[in-house]
């Protein structure tokens, strides 16, 4: 799952998650904290925005915490707010879809516990787990943040001069 990133900006942004990460944050405030410059958000509000969303949605192991965080992030930067605008709704739904759709081709899934290997259907205590040099290395976590931050930003920079819905 070694993404080769195609430039610098990419790579710090997946650095920046993955270390967010590996500070503490789950899944989702990783990326959407290492885009919190471009959000218009405060460190703080974007964990607090993104708190409920790791482990799959509060460790029910639904869609993985790092596609919601990308998610979250991009419907920050370009989501629509025209309720009445069908077309800024159908735009951005084909972005968001188009990230997903990335991470999905690279990792092998969005579904938090299948990039786990469990079983169909588990979900686990909403109680989170120690973070030990035994959890870094028995979760693929880690690596997933960053995979979802550098798409994004690639994403980001691939579709800089084209405006938003």
């Amino acid at each position: 799952m070694v993404r080769k990133m195609s430039s610098d900006p990419i790579q710090e942004k997946a650095e920046r998650a993955r270390n967010l990460f590996l500070e503490g944050a789950n899944c989702a405030q990783a990326v959407l904290g290492a885009f919190c410059e471009e959000c218009g958000l405060e460190q703080k509000a974007a964990f607090r925005l993104a708190s409920g969303f790791g482990g799959g949605v509060s460790r029910l192991r639904e869609m993985c915490g790092a596609v919601s965080g990308m998610i979250l992030a991009e419907n920050l930067m370009h989501g629509y707010s025209d309720l009445s605008d069908k077309a800024a709704k159908d735009a951005h739904y084909r972005r968001i879809r188009a990230l997903a759709e990335a991470f999905r081709r690279e990792a092998g899934s969005i579904i938090c516990r299948e990039l786990l290997g469990l079983a169909p259907h588990q979900s686990d205590d909403p109680v989170s787990e120690a973070r030990t040099r035994e959890y870094y290395r028995k979760r693929p976590c880690t690596d997933l943040v960053a995979l979802a931050a550098g798409i994004l930003a690639e994403f980001e920079e691939k579709n800089s001069e084209q405006p938003s819905p």
